[in-house]
C-alpha cells in the first residue's frame, strides 16, 4: 500500500464531514486552514508518543489511538481552550492493514469523543511514532495559564490519581485479574477534562494537566507563579482498587506516577465556593498555595517518593 492510499483509506474518513466554520480546508492540499473567530485566541500544543517509551512495544491499535489524541487533547483542557482540530504525523516500520485499521477506528472514537477533527498531517517509514498537534480557542486573554497561582488559592484535582501508572505492571499480562482491569482503563482510555477546562476560565487562576506526576506537575505551576505549596497527603483522591492492590504504596504512585491526565488547578477558596455544585464536585482540594517557595506534604514523607517522569533523567 502506497502513501496515499493509506491516508485516504484510513484517515480521510475521520475529516470527511468535518469543514465547520473554524476548520475550512482539511486534508487534501498544502495545508489546513482554520479560522480564528473575532474574540478569540488559538491555543495549540504538540505532543509526540514513542514506542517503547510512551507504551510499550507491541502495544494495541485498538487502544493507541484513543490514547494518543487524549494525550495531546489534555494539554487544551488545561488552558480552559475548546477543542477544534487537529494534525497527525504518524510514523510507521511498515504499512500493516490490521495495525492501521484498529489505530484509525481508535482515533475516530476520540475524534469525535472530543469534538476534534483531523485536520491534515503526515506518513513516513521508521520507528513507532504518533505527533499529535492539538488547536483549540479560548476567550481572548482568557486562558488558564500556570503563572497565576497565589497565596491562599486551594490547590485541587479533577479525578483520583495513580491508577493509571499502576496499570504499566499489567500491560503485558495476558489474563489480568478485576484489579488491574480497573487500572488497565485508567491507562487505556484517559478522559481529558475539555469540558471541566472550559468551565474554569476566568475561575481558576492557573492549571496543568497531570502527566508527569502530580509531585512534579505542581511545581511546574509553583515555578512560573513563584509560590509554595502544601499538600495534605490524606486528601490525595485514590481509586479503591488502587488501594487494595497496592496499600501503603498507593500514595507514592498517586504522587508521582503519572499518565492520569487529570488536572491539577489552584483556585482561590471564595471562588470555589461560588461554583455550581455539579463542578465543585469534580474538584477535590488536596492543598494550599503559600507564599514561602517550596512544596511540602503534611502527613507523609516526600523523602521516600520517586522524581516524576523525565526524558532525560533530570529529577524533577
Amino acid at each position: 500500500m502506497g502513501e496515499f492510499d493509506l491516508i485516504r483509506q484510513y484517515f480521510q474518513p475521520l475529516a470527511g464531514s468535518a469543514m465547520t466554520d473554524q476548520l475550512v480546508l482539511g486534508p487534501g492540499d498544502d495545508c489546513a486552514i482554520q479560522r480564528i473567530p473575532a474574540g478569540r485566541d488559538l491555543v495549540f500544543s504538540v505532543d509526540t508518543l514513542v514506542e517503547g517509551v510512551h507504551f510499550p512495544l507491541n502495544y494495541s491499535s485498538r487502544y493507541l489511538g484513543w490514547r494518543a489524541l487524549a494525550v495531546a487533547a489534555s494539554d487544551l483542557a488545561a488552558m480552559g481552550a475548546k477543542p477544534v482540530c487537529f494534525t497527525l504525523a504518524l510514523t510507521l516500520p511498515e504499512a500493516n492493514p490490521d495495525w492501521l485499521s484498529g489505530f484509525a477506528e481508535s482515533l475516530s472514537k476520540a475524534s469525535s469523543a472530543f469534538g476534534m477533527a483531523l485536520a491534515g498531517g503526515d506518513t513516513t517509514r521508521g520507528a513507532l511514532t504518533i505527533s499529535i498537534q492539538v488547536h483549540g480557542t479560548v476567550a481572548e486573554g482568557a486562558a488558564i495559564q500556570r503563572s497565576g497561582a497565589r497565596p491562599g488559592d486551594l490547590i485541587c484535582v479533577t479525578g483520583p490519581l495513580g491508577a493509571a501508572g499502576a496499570a504499566l505492571a499489567f500491560l503485558e499480562d495476558p489474563k489480568p485479574g478485576p484489579l488491574a482491569r480497573a487500572m488497565l482503563v485508567r491507562y487505556h482510555s484517559p478522559e481529558p477534562r475539555l469540558e471541566l477546562g472550559q468551565q474554569l476560565v476566568g475561575k481558576a487562576s492557573a492549571a496543568i494537566d497531570i502527566s508527569d506526576g502530580l509531585l512534579a506537575d505542581l511545581q511546574h505551576i509553583l515555578e512560573a507563579s513563584s509560590v509554595g505549596a502544601e499538600l495534605q497527603a490524606g486528601t490525595i483522591p485514590m481509586m479503591p482498587e488502587l488501594v487494595q492492590l497496592h496499600g501503603d504504596q498507593s500514595l507514592n504512585l498517586a504522587l508521582t506516577a503519572g499518565d492520569d491526565y487529570e488536572l491539577c488547578v489552584t483556585i482561590a477558596p471564595e471562588v470555589l465556593k461560588r461554583l455550581a455544585p455539579d463542578i465543585q464536585a469534580q474538584l477535590a482540594v488536596v492543598g494550599q498555595v503559600v507564599k514561602t517557595p517550596g512544596l511540602s506534604l503534611i502527613g507523609a514523607d516526600l523523602t521516600d517518593m520517586p522524581p516524576g517522569f523525565d526524558h532525560f533523567g533530570r529529577l524533577v
